[in-house]
């Protein structure tokens, strides 16, 4: 029996192994590896979708290559910003100029989330016949862990979720629950912080502008961007 060869719906490569499905075709692995690691919803894409995404992906690499960390929050998947061009990227390593993660802006964050997740699991014990029966009343091993949503206005995905700490932790209210609960709290402050002093400045800059009388010509002006008046150039901000 023969099979037909499939070829990549994006780069044209003959597909082996690892294809792709998308809604109305398919790609091979190499092309779904370049996706940002927080789009979900592949199958569900046109080719059109993803051609859009890989082509942002691509002038995302100048992005990375501009992005000056000025600020790091986290010790295992980091919060990186880039205070002065009002950036930020989530990555979890530490060649992240190598992994070209998404570079959004600080306006383009809508929240930030902190969830505990308890996971637990019955303890049992073995009876005379050597069954697994459970304690009375039941036993649990519970160990737990901290989460960070950050929800984002973006056209290929609307959040990023990773926890603040490798492994999972034994004990509530230990030093390493402590220290991964003050990371994610760290985290979104900073990020509601730069995302409300972003939309403060934004509404600053669209309120109207209000004439005032020059000290050195007597003119009512209004001032323009450095706070000079517009007829005689002085200076009109005190």
């Amino acid at each position: 029996m023969f099979f037909s060869k499939e070829a990549c719906d994006v780069c044209g490569k003959e597909i082996r192994m690892g294809k792709r499905k998308l809604e109305d075709g398919m790609i091979c692995k190499d092309c779904a590896s370049k996706l940002s690691p927080f789009f979900s919803e592949r199958r569900q894409s046109t080719l059109a979708e993803i051609n859009d995404q890989l082509a942002y992906r691509e002038a995302n690499k100048d992005a990375v290559a501009a992005f000056n960390n000025t600020r790091t929050l986290g010790t295992n998947t980091k919060v990186l910003l880039d205070e002065d061009a009002r950036k930020f990227i989530v990555s979890g390593s530490s060649r992240w100029k190598d992994e070209n993660p998404d570079v959004m802006d600080f306006s383009q964050v809508t929240g930030c989330d902190i969830e505990v997740k308890e996971n637990k699991t019955e303890i049992k014990r073995e009876d005379e016949e050597g069954n697994k029966v459970s304690y009375t009343p039941p036993r649990y091993d519970l160990d737990y862990e901290i989460w960070v949503t950050i929800h984002v206005n973006s056209p290929w995905f609307n959040e990023i979720e990773f926890k603040t700490h490798s492994g999972d932790i034994d004990q509530k209210g230990s030093a390493e629950y402590n220290s991964a609960e003050q990371i994610a709290q760290d985290i979104r402050t900073a990020l509601t912080d730069v995302r409300q002093s972003v939309r403060d400045e934004a509404a600053a800059a669209a309120a109207p502008k209000m004439a005032v009388t020059c000290p050195h010509c007597n003119a009512a002006t209004v001032p323009d961007a450095s706070g000079r008046c517009e007829y005689c150039g002085g200076s009109v901000v005190g």
